[in-house]
C-alpha cells in the first residue's frame, strides 16, 4: 500500500507500507514498522522507527531508532535513542519539546518590563 499527502490523527499510527507527505500525531505514538518506508516529516508524542524514513522526526517526548531502523534526516526531541545496528544520517536537537518551549518563560532576560505611563497633572 502507498499513501501520499498529509496524515493526521488522534490515535497511534503504525506504518507498514509506503508513505509520502507529512505525518502529524502530536499526542500519540507513530511507528514506522519493519518494511515500512516514509518520505515524510513525522511528528508524534513518541516516534519509533523500525523501517526507513527520509525526512525529519519531531518527538514531543522521544524518538527511538530501533536496530532495524534507517533514518536520513534531523531529529528533534528531548530524548533520543539509537539502538545498536540502527543507521542514522543527520543532526539531533535534544532541547525541550515545542510544547515545553511555548509554555516556558523566555530565557536570557531579554524581556523588559513595560515602561510606566507618564503621570498626568490636572
Amino acid at each position: 500500500m502507498s499513501v501520499r499527502g498529509e496524515i493526521t490523527g488522534d490515535e497511534d499510527l503504525l506504518i507498514l507500507g509506503k508513505v509520502e507527505g507529512d505525518i502529524t500525531f502530536r499526542k500519540n505514538r507513530v511507528t514506522v514498522g519493519k518494511g515500512g518506508k516514509a518520505r515524510a516529516d513525522v511528528r508524534g508524542k513518541s516516534v519509533h522507527v523500525e523501517g526507513e524514513v527520509v525526512g525529519n522526526l519531531f518527538g514531543e517526548e522521544e524518538v527511538i531508532i530501533h536496530q532495524s531502523g534507517i533514518v536520513e534526516g534531523n531529529i528533534t526531541a528531548p530524548r533520543v535513542s539509537l539502538e545498536n545496528g540502527s543507521q542514522f544520517k543527520g543532526s539531533i536537537d535534544m532541547g525541550p519539546s515545542e510544547g515545553e518551549r511555548k509554555g516556558a518563560p523566555a530565557s536570557g532576560g531579554g524581556g523588559k518590563a513595560p515602561a510606566p505611563e507618564p503621570v498626568r497633572k490636572p
